[in-house]
């Protein structure tokens, strides 16, 4: 009998254990699914309209992203604009490019002057020539939003082949807040993804991955455009309303979704 209890006392034991491991584990993946989603925004900005929110019909994914940058929007602006591969990079870590993207060159530190006409219509690139992968540019509206689609996130093969899709929207946009000294600036993206395969990995993969990859790029533009602020400017801000603004709009007509 001694033995059997204390056998039976053991299979407890490994039962509770595999249950704490797996409820941790399943705590970090829904945390790392949330932060993904959401970090820095807070539910007012979840819920407000964006640019381009049509373009992507019944997104499976949308993911909502916010920081304060201590800087009016005008001088946010002209980092913005000049964003993409071989461009001005997308301001992550450079220790993320390194590991992930080693083709990709370090973002830059300085506005590059001969990158600021950007227009309807343009192509941002994404990757190398030769992968064929980029945004096009949907909206502009100086020092207010910027819109970026792609249907090209994909390996060209499996493009030319028809194996999978994407329908995917970066929308920026800037309010000025502080009697105009400072910027809040939400980025949302919103996606489509074929088949399930694809969709099952985007939740698992590019989700989680979001919440250091955008946190990052917000984090290295705020650095940028006021290097002592870039400690301290992922944050949620206050629920508040959205002046009215007079920037010049461009808009591009919007494609067919599929």
């Amino acid at each position: 009998m001694g033995r059997v209890g204390a056998h039976t006392r053991d299979m407890s034991s490994r039962r509770a254990c595999t249950v704490v491991v797996l409820a941790s584990i399943a705590a970090c993946l829904a945390a790392m699914q949330w932060l993904g989603r959401t970090a820095g925004s807070n539910a007012a900005e979840r819920r407000e309209a964006m640019p381009g929110d049509g373009l992507v019909r019944d997104p499976q994914i949308v993911a909502t992203h916010a920081a304060t940058l201590r800087a009016p929007p005008e001088q946010v602006w002209p980092w913005l604009v000049q964003v993409g591969w071989h461009r001005g990079g997308w301001y992550t870590p450079r220790w993320v490019d390194a590991l992930l993207f080693p083709a990709n060159r370090p973002s830059a530190d300085r506005i590059l002057d001969d990158l600021q006409a950007l227009r309807v219509g343009d192509f941002v690139p994404d990757g190398a020539p030769e992968t064929e992968c980029g945004f096009v540019v949907r909206e502009v509206a100086e020092a207010d939003h910027l819109l970026l689609e792609s249907s090209t996130h994909l390996p060209l093969s499996w493009r030319r082949r028809g194996v999978a899709r994407l329908h995917w929207t970066w929308s920026f946009r800037l309010t000025p807040i502080d009697g105009g000294r400072a910027t809040r600036l939400v980025f949302c993206w919103r996606a489509r993804t074929a088949p399930w395969w694809l969709t099952l990995g985007a939740h698992l993969l590019i989700v989680p991955a979001d919440a250091v990859m955008s946190r990052g790029m917000l984090r290295g533009l705020a650095r940028r455009v006021d290097p002592a602020s870039h400690r301290a400017v992922i944050h949620t801000a206050p629920c508040m309303a959205r002046p009215a603004t007079a920037a010049r709009r461009d808009r591009a007509p919007a494609p067919a979704p599929w």
